[in-house]
């Protein structure tokens, strides 16, 4: 297993970084206790949940994932030490968190504190803000005029943001958590915060976790550069598109128990024509190279300049293992050469 700094957290993480987001929903607490054994023993120190989790969100699995950690780590309090563990605060948007409301400095600590009762710990090691209070270009908001920056308060928003760091100040003045991080964020997102925390001797940004695979790339180069001289960890989340580029979704198939199969709060915008003929033609290129769809995703995910740890799910054992496999495949320039003819061919298949 490769390590990378986290920022400029003085923290080292492992270059794969274990994703939970499905324990509680499609994953019981033997499952995840398993999956969370298994990254440990190999290395992995690195593990993202987040308060919403399990998905897809709704009432009843809000805070499930957080429990399920907590659960594992009440057996197991010697290794708590042994790993980095990332959680999150929902935005605004959901009535049954926060009745809905944005993030706030006081809504910060609340959350802090009900984190850390269902993760059975004293403290988290990175926080993050799940997406803004603004609406950002996340989640097939990216192409042009499909929201409008214009119409965005930046001063109104700035001043939240800096009431957002007081409140993450205060978390870690009290030792509850260690860093924060920012998720479906933008570069002006990072550099505001940036700008604050050092103005206002404030908390500064650790890390940024954002969608990013071969389908989904839009992040490279501008915001990954900014992430690069700014010393902000880039961390993708969704590396196989949501598990499309598997392969297993192709001619609108559904297996059962797969992510696709349950209703999606977002609807399941990743499901093109395009999507289907660029995910067929990277099946191409990874049986040409023996290796499976998914190594291969993750393979070329985990070479991009830039990116610091890439954030992976399963749903399985038997998954977990393919995948951490893939960290440890080297692409060839031909194969890179192959991968990129696909990638021009569809840069932006959804």
């Amino acid at each position: 297993m490769k390590y990378m700094s986290l920022g400029r957290t003085g923290l080292e993480v492992s270059r794969v970084c274990l994703g939970t987001m499905t324990w509680g929903t499609q994953n019981t607490q033997a499952d995840a206790d398993e999956q969370i054994e298994y990254a440990l023993d190999n290395g992995v120190n690195f593990m993202d949940t987040a308060e919403m989790y399990s998905v897809p969100p709704s009432p009843q699995t809000y805070g499930k994932t957080e429990t399920i950690i907590g659960d594992w780590l009440s057996r197991h309090p010697s290794k708590r030490d042994d790993f980095v563990l990332a959680t999150k605060i929902a935005g605004p948007g959901l009535s049954y968190v926060r009745d809905g409301g944005p993030i706030t400095g006081q809504a910060v600590i609340d959350a802090v504190d009900a984190s850390l009762k269902r993760l059975q710990t004293d403290y988290i090691d990175l926080y993050q803000l799940h997406w803004p209070n603004r609406v950002s270009p996340h989640f097939a908001k990216h192409f042009p005029n499909r929201i409008r920056f214009t119409n965005v308060d930046g001063a109104e928003h700035s001043n939240q943001m800096l009431d957002i760091l007081q409140g993450i100040d205060a978390c870690v003045k009290a030792g509850k958590i260690r860093h924060f991080g920012l998720s479906d964020d933008t570069t002006w997102g990072i550099n505001e915060y940036i700008r604050l925390s050092e103005q206002h001797n404030l908390p500064r940004v650790a890390s940024i976790q954002n969608e990013f695979s071969l389908l989904h790339a839009k992040d490279w180069p501008y915001l990954v550069e900014n992430c690069v001289h700014e010393d902000v960890a880039y961390l993708p989340w969704s590396p196989l598109a949501a598990g499309a580029l598997t392969g297993k979704y192709l001619g609108g198939a559904r297996p059962a128990g797969s992510r696709w199969s349950y209703e999606q709060r977002n609807g399941t915008f990743r499901d093109t024509p395009l999507v289907d003929k660029a995910v067929s033609a990277y099946l191409d290129v990874a049986k040409a190279y023996n290796m499976t769809p998914a190594q291969l995703a993750l393979a070329w995910c985990d070479q991009v300049d830039g990116v610091t740890s890439t954030i992976i799910g399963a749903t399985s054992l038997d998954q977990l293992k393919e995948d951490m496999a893939a960290f440890d495949m080297a692409l060839s320039e031909q194969a890179l050469k192959d991968i990129m003819t696909v990638f021009k061919e569809y840069p932006v298949p959804f």
